[in-house]
């Protein structure tokens, strides 16, 4: 959630089972990555970080790159290893002609917004390839 007593998902919690706060393999995790998918799913690999609309601020928020790539990573984590292949490679292709990604990206014209280039999702883009790459070394 994206605060005590909140029921608004955040998809930055993503990262509590990458840090080892909660098993990656527990139903828990595996049930908020699905509910995370199903409510902050922007279309293609896209994620919102929360729902748009409800940060308070004026204006249209974009899906937020960092959590595409955590998602990747989560679901690599957790066995999902087709999903997280088929999910990195589209965010892959997303990238612009040199390679980089900004904060956030439009959902529908894929124009990256915000900071360029942004240090995070490149953080998380490289995590995202090493868990892939790791959970196929374990198969």
């Amino acid at each position: 959630m994206r605060s005590y007593e909140s029921h608004d998902l955040d998809a930055s919690i993503l990262v509590l089972p990458l840090l080892g706060i909660d098993e990656a393999d527990g139903s828990r995790v595996r049930s908020t990555i699905d509910a995370i998918q199903r409510d902050l799913d922007a279309g293609g690999p896209l994620l919102y970080r929360y729902t748009p609309g409800r940060d308070g601020l004026p204006g249209t928020e974009g899906t937020f790159l960092p959590c595409a790539f955590w998602l990747v990573e989560a679901l690599a984590k957790t066995g999902r290893i087709a999903e997280a292949t088929e999910r990195f490679r589209a965010l892959m292709e997303l990238a612009t002609p040199l390679g980089l990604y900004a904060e956030e990206m439009d959902p529908v014209t894929h124009d990256h917004l915000g900071n360029y280039p942004q240090a995070l999702t490149h953080a998380a883009l490289v995590q995202a390839a090493l868990a892939i790459r790791d959970q196929r070394i374990r198969v």
